[in-house]
């Protein structure tokens, strides 16, 4: 009776445990779809840590920020160009990015209320897989200023740089991965907040008209690694086709743009060009009457020493000598 007796007591004790209060666990408020999601300790606002300090979005809502554009020094190793906007626009920022993973027929949207921001930059690539996309321009509803529809053939050998202009916000940008499951993508999307971009766009002079229906291309020596693409009108619409060929009619990145106005949204890229027999091709789809200014040249040469080997693409090398 007595042992009965025990393990009643022991039990009685054992449950008024439960009616003890827990202290509160600590947790994060943030939203999983904010744009505090993916990123690690010291990278997010307001906390002390080794890694970069980011500044807050332009806007918060239930989806994704546009990312305020952060400062770098100077253009990658081995490389020539125009010191800190190469490396926002070429391949040397993705060491500095937090991308957000976008997988095959999904949708991800970037926002922003702000309207001191002027232009954003869209970075896509893949981890050596192709490339298929969709990225809009949202300005209101059902209202699509600005599309782009995006094939590459590697998306780690040549991931997409472009640039977007967002004047009179707020706009929201759009990326839709119209792959299949099997190929994800990674994708970001910074806020030119410093207008470091925007700078290097005005310097762009010397146009080329192309008109409606009209094809030019524009071949590269191998030592060029990247090439910068503008495209404007005069108000107009803008139709086009960027196509970057290495052989012939070997399509490696083809991208279609539509713009509503030319002038105020012009498109601005940036590819790479690695290996040899480089050509990228313009072509205006638009009819005669909306001809449009293209200017395509050299972004970032690299520095190519006597006897070296170069990679050619598609597994071949070229060997560099001076005879």
């Amino acid at each position: 009776m007595k042992f009965y007796g025990s393990l009643f007591a022991l039990a009685m004790l054992s449950g008024a445990s439960a009616f003890v209060s827990q202290s509160p666990m600590a947790g994060t408020t943030a939203l999983k779809s904010s744009y505090l999601d993916g990123m690690g300790p010291g990278q997010q606002t307001g906390t002390a840590g080794p890694g970069p300090q980011v500044s807050a979005p332009l806007s918060r809502d239930g989806g994704s920020q546009f990312y305020p554009s952060k400062s770098t020094n100077g253009p990658s190793k081995g490389a020539e160009g125009v010191g800190s906007p190469d490396m926002r626009l070429t391949r040397g920022i993705w060491d500095k990015l937090t991308p957000v993973t976008v997988q095959g027929g999904s949708l991800r949207t970037w926002s922003g209320t702000s309207s001191s921001v002027e232009r954003v930059q869209v970075f896509l690539k893949t981890d050596g897989r192709p490339l298929n996309a969709d990225v809009d321009l949202w300005q209101g509803p059902d209202n699509t200023p600005q599309k782009m529809k995006i094939y590459i053939e590697d998306g780690a050998m040549r991931p997409l740089s472009a640039v977007i202009a967002t004047p009179r916000g707020p706009n929201a940008i759009a990326i839709r991965n119209t792959g299949h499951l099997e190929f994800p993508l990674a994708a970001c999307v910074l806020a030119d907040a410093e207008n470091t971009v925007g700078d290097v766009i005005e310097d762009i002079t010397d146009m080329k008209t192309i008109q409606g229906g009209a094809i030019h291309t524009y071949p590269f020596a191998p030592a060029v690694a990247s090439v910068s693409v503008l495209l404007r009108t005069d108000g107009r619409p803008l139709n086009a086709r960027i196509e970057l060929l290495q052989g012939p009619n070997n399509n490696k990145q083809v991208i279609e743009v539509y713009t509503e106005d030319g002038r105020e949204r012009p498109f601005f890229a940036v590819i790479e060009t690695p290996g040899t027999g480089n050509v990228v091709r313009i072509v205006n789809t638009a009819t005669v009457e909306f001809p449009m200014t293209a200017a395509v040249e050299p972004y970032l040469v690299e520095k190519i020493e006597a006897g070296t080997m170069q990679d050619g693409g598609d597994g071949f090398f070229i060997v560099d000598r001076q005879w």
